[in-house]
């Protein structure tokens, strides 16, 4: 985000309405890298329905509404624990876990 967008919130005092991944991440004390696993686990829903390769944004009011429930932290706080309890028990093990998100490849 520019100064000037700072500035202009700061003004407003909020959040824009649209919070990028990266942004969703800091609102949660996680990293952006964490976003898409919450997304796998239906914790966190994009707006609209983007393609899988393209940008995500979430509403910040619908955010800022879900940190104040804690059974929804604990959720988050789950899911991550389990996703990288899993992956990494799978390097440990020397499996491949290319992203450790659930596989969409029927066997």
């Amino acid at each position: 985000m520019k100064e000037e967008q700072h500035q202009f919130l700061r003004l407003l005092n909020q959040l824009p309405a649209r919070l990028t991944a990266e942004q969703a991440a800091w609102v949660l004390n996680c990293q952006p890298h964490d976003v898409p696993i919450l997304v796998a686990a239906r914790l966190l829903k994009p707006l609209g329905n983007p393609l899988p390769s393209s940008v995500k944004y979430f509403a910040a009011a619908e955010l800022l509404e879900q940190v104040e429930d804690r059974t929804w932290l604990a959720k988050v706080t789950n899911a991550l624990n389990q996703h990288w309890q899993k992956r990494n028990a799978a390097k440990k093990n020397g499996h491949s876990f290319c992203s450790g998100l659930p596989s969409t490849v029927e066997n």
